[in-house]
């Protein structure tokens, strides 16, 4: 029986014309090697398994090659080429710094390089994972570097380039290797499939070039993988069952149902792809990339981002035409948020579901309806600005620390937080007749909705916890409001500091409680309680008088240090 050799070796490029996805970089050699203007030391670096090492030996090999072709390739046909094929080629030395990193190596290495090559112009070595070297042996390696004979000729090759000394980098030209594209890993596929005799599908060759993530090394060790798994009819569902892969059709189910607000179908959705063995956070960073990819197809000009076949890539045109633009950066806002938070959350199933929740309600029907809803504040004209257009003011909604009652005892309704509310003020002649009409008409309008006082308390506290003034959060916690008569809601306070804050926000205040409480009727009133006022200290100097009189020592230490209150 044959010995079986793996396709990335038995497949790996020969000439330059075969590596796959560096065309700038190889027509760089081949014009170096045209033209003789060869440097004593290259540096490639990039991604694993894109062709670094693969393209210094084949430079390697060009550059002693006796009859080299008009295109700047090997003839495979010299001794030298001959030599180099057949593996016992005296001129090219391979050396794994991985495992040979110290300065006895390279000095080593170095006593090789005196030694004048038997076949051919150039001694080349290829030193592999450069940046696992001491830095006691890139030292050594430098002068040796800089000036080697003019038969020795240096590459090294890394994936770090960022930990190797900027002494090395100086001394190489430098080519970086770029990740190959999924496209021309899917035609490279499609190659050795048909040498091979296999059938695949496109589509599923798309799922292994994603996969190996810009790495044709790890896109053809996946493809033996799968062909072992399918018995060599390469399919679509082959591919994501024997990979593990979150089939994409998933992602389509779950934004139909999210634009249709479907809750239950996505949790039974969501229900099905995790007793398949997947996880959460596969889920989310997938839903994720799903999100962008509708988003990059919704515009003709990044369309082009989108790399995979045209059949999958017509599905995600068909359903980004159906979604809202506005939708997708919120759906996108909404996933990442959830995939940052993932980690940390101790029920992480419910933090999945919730998303599919938020997701749906992007869409929902009833979120539409509470934009449209607003509620009529009447104002006098004083305290209308002058202006000639409609004026707008919006509670922004905030969230609720602390429970609150679940509805309006009298209107079963929801206690919302932040409802919208329209304060309008004109002068008769900046609107037409029938707009003044209109408008004097809202503004006749009364909310006039009995309200309780554990209700006033429930929306007092609302306020407080939403409250950005860490001050007046407190100072409302410590206070409990009065229902009086006529909607008069009476605010007892301590200190002429806490008196003020509150005319300060008294207008922002009384707005929230209408929206709450239903009822545009509501007046506050704020006093001063003269029992508690001289005993409770206040201000810093009060609270420091306070102290000191509880205790003499604190005056004593503040004339001894020199202290004084600012």
């Amino acid at each position: 029986m044959d010995n079986y050799i793996v396709s990335a070796r038995k497949y790996r490029p020969a000439t330059f014309h075969s590596v796959v996805g560096q065309n700038a970089l190889t027509t760089t050699l081949k014009n170096a090697i045209l033209n003789n203007k060869l440097a004593h030391a290259y540096l490639f670096c990039g991604p694993r398994g894109v062709g670094k090492t693969t393209c210094a030996r084949i430079f390697a090999k060009t550059i002693n090659c006796f009859h080299p072709t008009s295109e700047g390739e090997a003839c495979n046909e010299c001794e030298s080429c001959r030599s180099f094929n057949e593996n016992r080629s005296l001129n090219i030395h391979e050396l794994d710094a991985a495992s040979n990193n110290s300065v006895d190596d390279i000095r080593v290495l170095t006593e090789q390089v005196r030694i004048m090559p038997q076949l051919g112009k150039y001694k080349v070595y290829i030193i592999d994972e450069v940046h696992m070297l001491s830095s006691a042996a890139f030292n050594a390696f430098l002068k040796t570097l800089e000036e080697p004979p003019h038969h020795a000729i240096f590459i090294l090759a890394t994936t770090e380039k960022h930990k190797i000394l900027p002494t090395i980098l100086s001394r190489c030209q430098i080519y970086d290797f770029n990740r190959i594209h999924i496209n021309d890993i899917v035609g490279y596929l499609e190659y050795v499939a048909k040498q091979e005799n296999v059938n695949a599908e496109r589509e599923a060759l798309n799922v292994i070039a994603q996969k190996a993530d810009g790495g044709m090394r790890d896109a053809l060790s996946i493809f033996d993988q799968v062909i072992s798994f399918s018995q060599g009819n390469v399919t679509y569902k082959t591919v994501i069952d024997n990979l593990n892969v979150l089939d994409y059709d998933y992602y389509f189910r779950l934004t139909e149902a999210a634009i249709e607000n479907k809750v239950s179908r996505n949790m039974l959705l969501l229900n099905e792809i995790m007793s398949k063995g997947f996880d959460g956070q596969q889920i989310l960073s997938g839903l994720a990339v799903f999100f962008r990819d509708l988003l990059v197809c919704k515009d003709p000009q990044t369309i082009v981002l989108f790399e995979t076949g045209d059949a999958v890539k017509n599905k995600y045109i068909e359903l980004a035409a159906r979604c809202d633009t506005a939708f997708l950066y919120k759906a996108i806002e909404l996933t990442n948020e959830t995939d940052l938070n993932y980690r940390l959350s101790k029920n992480k199933r419910l933090s999945i579901e919730l998303l599919l929740i938020r997701l749906c309600q992007l869409n929902s029907p009833q979120q539409e309806d509470d934009k449209k809803k607003i509620i009529i504040e009447p104002i006098s004209d004083e305290a209308a600005p002058v202006q000639k257009e409609t004026q707008t003011k919006t509670v922004p909604e905030v969230p609720v620390s602390k429970p609150l009652p679940e509805s309006d005892k009298k209107t079963d309704r929801p206690v919302s937080a932040g409802k919208t509310i329209v304060r309008i003020g004109l002068k008769d002649s900046a609107v037409k007749d029938e707009n003044e009409n209109a408008v004097k008409k809202e503004l006749a309008t009364v909310y006039n909705d009995s309200f309780t006082k554990e209700e006033l308390i429930a929306a007092w506290k609302e306020y407080a916890y939403a409250a950005d003034d860490v001050h007046l959060k407190n100072t409302m916690l410590y206070i409990t409001p009065e229902l009086k008569e006529n909607n008069k809601v009476e605010i007892t306070v301590l200190n002429p500091e806490q008196e003020h804050k509150f005319q300060e926000k008294n207008l922002e205040i009384k707005e929230f409680l209408f929206a709450q409480l239903k009822n545009n009727q509501i007046v506050l009133e704020v006093k001063i309680n003269e029992d508690n006022s001289s005993q409770t200290p206040f201000t810093d100097k009060e609270k420091y008088n306070y102290m000191a009189d509880k205790n003499p020592t604190l005056s004593k230490l503040v004339k001894e240090f020199n202290l004084r209150l600012d």
